[in-house]
């Protein structure tokens, strides 16, 4: 993030799995695939999904929607198994990135996710999209991991 400040889009959850297994569901690509991008959770199909899972290690997220590829990239800066992971979160072409925070906390047998995408001050007319979009694939990785 640039010196202004950031906007932030929040969502969280409930898990009945283990924070080891919520945490690995961020870096498997088999299991992003049922949660957070593909013809499960809305209407494209992935190019691909590569993830380097370590401290300084990168991820691209490639999907095909109305024709038109997108890739999203980021680089892993804080990697705490299985309690933090934070990384930043681009599109490719687009000039402005974020950075987004991801903190797991055992509950019982579960655990709860919190997340905070922090955004460009130019996007906050879109925080509340931003927001409820994680909430959904937050839905969707419950599903997947039951």
């Amino acid at each position: 993030m640039s010196a202004m400040r950031a906007i932030r889009a929040e969502a969280g959850r409930h898990f009945e799995a283990s924070a080891e297994r919520v945490f690995e569901a961020w870096l498997k690509p088999d299991l992003i695939e049922r949660w957070m991008f593909g013809p499960t959770v809305r209407d494209e199909e992935i190019v691909h999904l590569s993830v380097d899972p370590r401290l300084g290690g990168a991820f691209s997220f490639m999907v095909e929607r109305d024709g038109q590829k997108i890739e999203h990239l980021g680089k892993y800066l804080e990697f705490e198994r299985p309690r933090r992971l934070v990384f930043t979160w681009m599109v490719a072409d687009e000039s402005v990135g974020s950075r987004v925070l991801v903190e797991i906390a055992p509950r019982g047998e579960g655990c709860e996710l919190r997340l905070v995408h922090e955004v460009h001050p130019s996007w906050a007319a879109q925080v509340a999209q931003i927001s409820a979009s994680w909430q959904r694939m937050l839905e969707g990785l419950a599903a997947a991991l039951q």
